[in-house]
């Protein structure tokens, strides 16, 4: 029995370890994609990772689940701005002329009304650049063709 508990308390102080690892890793300074995929919850409201992530139709007698009004980001990166459908989309990011690079994201994620006056995105921007990166790197990882594991 004793064997059994020592057994036990080991096996949850493992996993209390590796908890403790992802939440250190989650709240660091250095970007991450895992930091970005949390960072990204903020954003999955308006925005789906990939092309054609639509919601479960409701169940009956249920309402349908609003559409996100931002466009999907699969492919972001390299992707003039303003080309994908999205209910929300504003005629002054159509006619940006503007191309995803990382250095636009960086500066659109920080402030999108810097970027592009008059923009619909009600979006406050997030201030840290290591924030920013995080983000950008979850993206690149999440959205590129092919690739992602979401």
């Amino acid at each position: 029995m004793k064997l059994i508990r020592t057994a036990v308390k080991s096996v949850a102080t493992a996993v209390a370890l590796v908890g403790m690892a992802s939440v250190a890793e989650a709240q660091g300074t250095a970007p991450s994609a895992n930091r970005g995929k949390i960072l990204f919850l903020h954003c999955v409201a308006c925005h789906d990772l990939k092309p054609g992530t639509a919601p479960p139709p409701p169940a009956p007698g249920a309402s349908a689940p609003p559409l996100k009004i931002g466009p999907h980001l699969g492919d972001i990166i390299g992707r003039k701005a303003g080309i994908v459908p999205a209910p929300a989309l504003s005629s002054q990011l159509k006619a940006s002329n503007i191309v995803w690079t990382e250095d636009v994201l960086d500066k659109w994620i920080e402030k999108p009304g810097s970027v592009v006056p008059g923009t619909t995105m009600a979006f406050g921007g997030v201030p840290k650049p290591e924030d920013r990166q995080s983000i950008i790197l979850y993206l690149k990882r999440e959205t590129a063709s092919g690739g992602g594991a979401n």
